[in-house]
């Protein structure tokens, strides 16, 4: 294929790497060719669309279209504004997810936008409680517990321990970059060992929290236990639980906050329609509103006690809770 096949192209979705220089240099002999009038979208999970927009010559024709995995499948696409992403533009983007029977959400621009920022925290904890000394069974069947669609160890083997490293080092230079310092994950140092020193990038290579065998069986890697090994006293199932869906609605709370996510309703659908938090909740923020403001903050802060600053409850919380409040659109 040739850049010139898109010459009469109203939309382009880029989903090259994630990698700001490959994805410039194709905005670029994109560009190039396309009619002034077309929509260039990039397919990023991660990366702000206002700075990837900066190799586009019309960065107000510029906008997010992410797409999550197997596509076919995944029934939600995530629109991301960026800083001069125009009204015309995201009309145009709106309506191309409706014609191919998408369900679209329409975020603003941040780093992993609403879907990846929150999805990551359920992964990464499931990561974090393995190198705390928590049995990798006992992870995964809280993972089940939950009602998520695949408990943690397995899923970041399905979307690839690579791809997580490397977002997280992106990241990392990034905020370098701006002067800013980062925390890292817990998770990070995990990954960072089973991928640079013993090749295990998941899934795709049949290496990483599990091994993969020709027939399609899995099994947890041995040697999981020896370089993380299972402390004798083991936390209950329900504070396993508790933290992988904490943890989840806590940064949905913070990214409705920040207005990085427009709506109530758009938070709940994108967490069950993106990333598949556990349907039967309703939602990330409806999780919350079930249970009610007092309880969750309540227990969030138990949580933080124990396992970290990470589970502190989100400001937005703490005022609603003073205000009597819950997550409405009304």
């Amino acid at each position: 294929m040739s850049y010139d096949d898109l010459a009469d192209c109203d939309l382009i979705i880029e989903a090259v790497f994630e990698n700001r220089e490959i994805k410039a240099k194709c905005t670029q002999q994109s560009e190039a060719v396309i009619p002034n009038t077309a929509v260039y979208a990039s397919n990023t999970s991660t990366l702000p669309i206002t700075g990837l927009a900066k190799a586009s010559t019309r960065p107000n024709q510029f906008i997010g279209l992410h797409f999550f995995s197997p596509v076919d499948k995944m029934p939600l696409v995530e629109i991301i504004m960026g800083e001069q992403t125009d009204d015309a533009t995201l009309a145009k983007a709106f309506d191309y997810v409706l014609q191919i029977g998408k369900t679209p959400i329409v975020v603003n621009d941040s780093r992993g936008f609403f879907t990846s920022r929150v999805f990551g925290t359920y992964v990464s904890e499931g990561v974090a409680m393995l190198g705390e000394g928590v049995h990798p069974r006992s992870i995964e069947v809280a993972g089940m517990k939950t009602g998520m669609p695949m408990p943690p160890l397995a899923l970041q083997d399905e979307v690839s321990l690579s791809l997580a490293l490397h977002v997280s080092e992106q990241q990392q230079l990034d905020m370098e970059a701006e002067g800013k310092p980062i925390a890292m994950r817990p998770s990070y140092e995990i990954l960072k060992t089973l991928v640079k020193e013993h090749n295990r990038e998941g899934k795709k290579n049949g290496k990483g929290f599990y091994e993969y065998t020709d027939n399609g069986d899995k099994y947890l890697w041995p040697e999981l236990m020896n370089l993380y090994p299972a402390k004798a006293a083991q936390p209950s199932q329900q504070d396993l639980i508790d933290r992988l869906m904490f943890i989840q609605a806590n940064e949905s709370a913070k990214c409705y906050q920040e207005n990085v996510v427009r709506s109530v309703a758009d938070t709940n659908i994108g967490s069950i329609f993106g990333w598949g938090f556990a349907p039967h909740q309703g939602g990330t923020l409806q999780f919350i509103n079930s249970m009610g403001l007092e309880t969750f903050i309540t227990r969030s802060r138990e949580l933080a006690a124990q396992y970290g600053e990470r589970f502190e409850p989100a400001q937005i919380l703490l005022d609603m809770a003073d205000k009597g409040e819950v997550f409405s659109d009304d």
